[in-house]
């Protein structure tokens, strides 16, 4: 009886867990499909650019002065007078008076050699007169002697006269050296002297550096000057390469335009670079400011660091790309259809932010610039397009 049972509620609790069971199985709920995503990795793109006009050449360099002097005094004495523009950031015009020199023993020693030069003369007119009188009584004798003729005595006279007249220009000479004059228009960058000063023969005084044009000198590896049309042809009756000065001053950036002056012939032994000369002409003058504002344009200043950018060759076609599209190897990575290409390139120059190059490429061709480290020929790839 008791084993009847335990089969009954056996039977009952199996019947339960299948009903439950079915139960379960037929509410469940339905299993949602997803699409697996694609494994094409993402990258980021941006469009090739046709190059137009000169490749540009940048670079940088310190402003320096094209025409430099050192004021010396050329005759000693005690200074009475000096140029109140004749100090440290004066400006002078060309032929201007620096200052003055103590003329008055220079005023003595012409007048004493005016007397000399003129007694000298009297003593030439008295000679050349007993000469010709001895020519009269002797012109007849065939034996007349030269000292007989007064020819020895007129080569002194005529000697005596050379060398007075020399004492005479000399003394004019250190008179005229008493005032001390700029040899051209200037800027004054240093001065050491002052009224009552005294001043010796070859003494320094001052220094000056012209105004009408300044220097820039860059340092370029031979690729960068190679890309230069007639560099080494520069200053010699050749068309100027123009080149473009910018320098900041606050937080504005201000331009001047110049142009290659030459190259110097040699490398520089430390840094192994080609020296370019860029020469800006009026640098207190003709600069620009780059955004339209109203403040007055600075001078370019000597020992101002600027950046410049010279105009170099124009290929036939180039492209330009975003600096960060250059893959190591010259190579860039182009997406067509979704598919990536490598394209090997000729890297013509680089600047700061972009690269100048030639290959098989086409303007509006999107290459990449980011998104992955390495790449395939022929890998899909998915852009934001």
């Amino acid at each position: 009886m008791k084993k009847s049972l335990s089969f009954v509620v056996a039977a009952i609790i199996l019947i339960g867990c299948m009903a439950v069971a079915i139960i379960l199985v037929v509410r469940r709920p339905e299993t949602v499909r997803q699409e697996v995503p694609p494994r094409a990795p993402f990258v980021t793109t941006v469009p090739v650019i046709l190059g137009e006009g000169p490749i540009p050449i940048h670079g940088g360099g310190t402003v320096r002065p094209h025409t430099e002097v050192n004021v010396v005094a050329e005759v000693s004495g005690r200074v009475v007078w000096v140029n109140p523009e004749f100090q440290s950031g004066g400006r002078i015009s060309s032929s201007e008076v620096l200052f003055r020199i103590d003329d008055a023993d220079y005023l003595a020693r012409v007048e004493r050699a005016r007397a000399s030069l003129a007694a000298q003369e009297v003593e030439v007119m008295r000679v050349t007169a007993e000469a010709g009188i001895a020519k009269e009584l002797f012109e007849e004798q065939e034996k007349s002697t030269p000292l007989a003729l007064w020819e020895p005595q007129m080569e002194a006279v005529q000697a005596a006269l050379s060398r007075d007249q020399a004492e005479l220009d000399e003394a004019e000479l250190h008179l005229s050296r008493t005032v001390v004059r700029a040899p051209f228009a200037s800027t004054v960058l240093s001065e050491s002297v002052s009224v009552g000063q005294f001043v010796a023969a070859g003494q320094h005084v001052g220094q000056l550096h012209g105004i009408h044009s300044v220097e820039v000198i860059v340092q370029l590896s031979d690729e960068s000057a190679a890309m230069i049309p007639g560099l080494w042809e520069a200053g010699r009756n050749r068309d100027r390469i123009p080149a473009r000065v910018t320098a900041q001053y606050g937080e504005h950036d201000y331009l001047w335009n110049g142009y290659v002056d030459r190259a110097k012939a040699a490398l520089d032994q430390q840094t192994r670079t080609i020296e370019v000369v860029i020469r800006v002409p009026n640098p207190l003058s003709s600069g620009t400011a780059t955004m339209d504002i109203k403040e007055q344009t600075p001078p370019l200043l000597i020992g101002k660091f600027v950046d410049v950018e010279i105009d170099g060759i124009v290929p036939d076609e180039y492209f330009r790309i975003r600096r960060s599209a250059l893959r190591p190897g010259n190579e860039v990575w182009i997406v067509l259809n979704d598919v990536l290409y490598r394209v090997p390139v000729q890297v013509l120059q680089r600047s700061k932010d972009e690269v100048y190059l030639t290959g098989a490429l086409k303007e509006g061709q999107e290459v990449v610039v980011g998104g992955i480290q390495a790449a395939i020929d022929g890998m899909a790839v998915r852009t934001g397009s």
